[in-house]
């Protein structure tokens, strides 16, 4: 039986993902085919910290592929920081591409606020 586990949420930048990895002091991500408990996958693959096999982002379709084997073979909270993380990079770069500028403040529940200044570009 398989333990691969797909995951809803899109990362289709591969740019916004190089960027939430280094904010997160991980390896940059590396474009390749690779093995899973289940089988291989293929996409931009992350090695979070203590997990056996990478998180697999495929940029063409969104989806993001793992195998935690239900969190004994990697803490999902690892996985929630890189979907927040890459969620605030992409959020940051593409306002910058529209001209505008953006702070970032850490919440102390955790979350992250983004303030998008309009026409405040830097």
């Amino acid at each position: 039986m398989s333990h691969i586990v797909t995951i809803a949420t899109e990362v289709r930048d591969p740019a916004a993902l190089g960027d939430a990895c280094a904010r997160l002091g991980l390896a940059a991500p590396v474009h390749e085919t690779t093995r899973l408990f289940g089988g291989e996958a293929t996409g931009w693959c992350v090695h979070l910290p203590g997990w056996k096999y990478p998180v697999v982002c495929d940029t063409d379709n969104g989806q993001v592929r793992l195998d935690d084997y239900e969190g004994q073979w990697g803490d999902r909270q690892e996985l929630d920081s890189l979907l927040q993380a890459y969620a605030c990079e992409k959020a940051k770069r593409e306002a910058r591409r529209h001209g505008h500028s953006v702070t970032e403040q850490l919440l102390p529940d955790g979350s992250i606020r983004l303030t998008i200044f309009v026409g405040e570009g830097t």
